[in-house]
């Protein structure tokens, strides 16, 4: 029995080594008896397995397979059902075992006989559930079957289809209700109003909502009531928002720094803990402000399209992105982007030429502010940036003045050392907070807040007090 485990699995069924074993034995005997009839014998018996597999892999059984995804895209942490339908069309007959080949991460392959009982049509259909909780891409598939021939000697096992990708997107964390919006609202809109000549007692107020920006304060109101009333306006417009997506191999690992493919049985990633960090926070952002009826731009640190190297971006070269459609093509494209650009401290480059930023392309140059001045103070611009000199904050700053406001989140495994680049973005406008890959998110994010709504309390208490009312 110990021998017959060695034997290898996937050639020759039990009975097809026992054919073997039998003929080498009456060769043998053969050769020391001179018996002509066990060497006929023996030559069938080795032949016989032989034949059968050389049959077996030349005349291989034919099938289809059709495989869904529900949902087609499934984000970080949820459920997929696949769906398999499978139909012989070739003229093989007889049960098969098959088995779905899955990347390590996904446990077990699922294996199951064909046909089932309950096939119809020639068809058998299978179910089953998926969940990981990397984003990425990921190969499901192909199935396998081993097929045996009509004697039961031989054995061969071979995919029957090619499999199908898996995207997996990176889920998106609630974030609270803040005043980030800036002019726009925390409503998703646009408000101004129009008149002749318009008088304090002309505009609409009411009660100040956590999240209503300071500028909306209406302080003549506010004596008033003694309390914080904001402008309460009429026309909408839609809101625009710009996300500059720092996606700089240099930004994000430093010369010690760890490097991982998030999901080592996917399609390969560059990247690292600070950069998924930010790819979460992107996600988040994306989905906070569309769900207030914003439209998004994504850029990157060079003012270019920030998905164009992402590989499962459905449209590399968009920049903006309206409603649910564009809300889903930024979680896809979000799914399998990476970290580009030169290996400072590293003497190479990424291998895949698709998704390196060209490293002529200085960060936050004249074609990013150009890019912003586009679309200048339409919106709030917000930053998720990694590691960088004070020398390309500098060069950043001035970008604030393109945004209605300006928000910038510096993402860094040591952020107290970061806060020379904090100095250098506030003095130029943004309001910039240094975070590690451990923060946070919904934390980071109101974070934001905070002095704006301390400063709202204060102007109240004066306003109780009867202090003087700033106009």
């Amino acid at each position: 029995m110990a021998l017959v485990d060695r034997l290898p699995k996937h050639l020759f069924t039990t009975r097809g080594w026992g054919l073997l074993a039998s003929g080498v034995a009456s060769l043998l005997l053969a050769q020391i008896m001179g018996r002509r009839d066990l060497l006929a014998l023996g030559i069938l018996l080795v032949a016989l397995p032989l034949v059968a597999l050389a049959g077996l892999r030349v005349l291989k059984p034919r099938f289809q397979v059709f495989r869904e995804f529900h949902p087609s895209t499934v984000e970080t942490s949820s459920t997929a059902t696949v769906r398999l339908a499978v139909a012989r069309t070739g003229t093989a007959t007889g049960p098969v075992i098959m088995e779905e080949q899955l990347p390590p991460r996904f446990g077990e392959p699922p294996a199951f006989g064909f046909p089932t009982r309950s096939a119809s049509g020639g068809t058998s259909r299978y179910e089953y559930h998926l969940r990981s909780g990397k984003r990425g891409q990921f190969r499901i598939g192909p199935v396998t079957a081993e097929f045996c021939d009509p004697f039961g000697l031989s054995l061969h096992r071979h995919a029957i289809d090619d499999g199908d990708i898996l995207t997996v997107t990176p889920a998106a964390v609630e974030l609270p209700a803040t005043g980030l919006a800036g002019a726009r609202g925390n409503d998703g809109v646009t408000a101004t109003r129009i008149r002749a000549n318009p008088s304090d007692d002309d505009v609409m107020t009411r009660e100040y909502r956590h999240g209503d920006p300071m500028r909306r304060v209406h302080w003549a109101a506010t004596a008033r009531h003694g309390e914080l009333m904001v402008r309460q306006e009429e026309s909408v417009t839609t809101p625009e928002a710009t996300i500059i997506l720092d996606q700089r191999y240099s930004a994000f690992v430093s010369g010690s720094g760890a490097v991982f493919g998030p999901h080592e049985d996917a399609v390969e990633l560059l990247s690292s803990e600070a950069f998924e960090w930010v790819v979460t926070a992107a996600m988040s952002i994306s989905s906070h402000l569309a769900d207030r009826n914003y439209s998004l731009r994504f850029l990157d640190a060079a003012g270019n399209p920030a998905f164009r190297g992402s590989r499962s971006a459905p449209y590399p070269e968009t920049e903006e992105y309206t409603g649910l459609g564009g809300l889903q093509s930024i979680a896809e494209s979000l799914a399998a982007i990476q970290l580009g650009g030169p290996r400072h401290g590293h003497g190479e480059r990424h291998k895949d030429a698709s998704a390196v930023v060209d490293a002529t392309e200085a960060p936050f140059d004249d074609h990013l502010m150009d890019k912003l001045a586009a679309h200048r103070l339409r919106g709030p611009v917000l930053a998720l940036l990694g590691n960088m000199p004070v020398a390309e904050a500098r060069a950043l700053a001035p970008a604030a003045g393109y945004g209605a406001n300006a928000f910038a989140l510096v993402v860094t495994d040591h952020p107290r050392h970061a806060q020379p680049v904090i100095e250098a973005l506030k003095l130029g406008g943004w309001r910039a907070v240094a975070v590690s890959p451990r923060t946070d998110l919904p934390a980071a994010w109101a974070g934001f807040d905070q002095g704006e709504i301390l400063a709202a309390a204060a102007a109240a208490m004066d306003v109780r007090r009867g202090a003087a009312v700033p106009r």
